[in-house]
This record gives C-alpha cells, structure tokens and sequence, in this order.
C-alpha cells in the first residue's frame, strides 16, 4: 500500500518565512527521512518552494486560465510531501506519528490508488509477455 503523507504550509504564510525553512526541521526531517529510507518504506521525499514560485491552472468556459503565484491562503498550500510504500494503514499511521512536526504542525495522510483499487473494467491493462 502506498500512502502520500502532505505537510501544509505553516500558519505564516510561506511568503513571509525565510528563503530556506528553519535548519533544526530540516536537520530533523533529512534524519527522519534517512530512518524511512534505511526501513525501505521512502519512495519519495520533498519540500517545495514558497507559491511565489508557482501557479495554477484553472478551467472555465472551456478555457484553461493560468494564475501566477504568490498564492494567500496558506491553508491550501502544501509545503512538502512524502510517499511511502507499507504493509498497512496502520504502518503509514506509524511512520508518520513519528515525523518531527513543528509546534502546531499538520499532517494529511492519503492512500493511494492502486490499479486493483478499480473495478476491473477500469484497470490499466498490462503488456504481458
């Protein structure tokens, strides 16, 4: 099973944090990440940049309409993300009580589909051999 574990953005808005997140939560998210690599449950890691960096694309009328960044509702803005493969719901639960969150932090945790996941008229096939 796979899981994607979100990290929001913290209440201050991304815009008004320093370029680079504080070094003691990046010293203690790179060793929580190296313990999910050496258990080999990371498949992938990451934090990104602050919206000012970003956009978003929306469709209306038919039309797709392009927004740059900054973005100001914080609460809607994800600032890192992990996906991580385990046996279990209660293994993904596990790994991530064990993320060192700042005061006040937030974690979404996700299952992601699997192909088996959809009925079998919706599976992708595979090429077999």
């Amino acid at each position: 099973m796979r899981f994607m574990m979100l990290l929001p953005c913290p209440p201050e808005p991304l815009e008004k944090l320093a370029a680079v997140p504080n070094k003691e939560i990046v010293l203690a998210m790179r060793k929580y990440n190296d313990e999910m690599q050496k258990a080999g449950v990371l498949v992938l890691a990451e934090g990104l940049h602050a919206t000012s960096k970003g956009f978003r694309i929306k469709v209306s009328g038919g039309k797709k309409i392009v927004t740059d960044g900054p973005f100001t509702e914080a609460k809607e803005v994800i600032a890192g993300f992990w996906i991580i493969h385990v046996s279990s719901t209660e293994e993904a639960l596990e790994w991530a009580k064990r993320c060192p969150l700042p005061e006040n932090g937030l974690m979404e945790i996700r299952q992601i589909f699997e192909n088996a996941d959809f009925p079998p008229e919706m599976q992708k096939k595979t090429a077999q051999a």
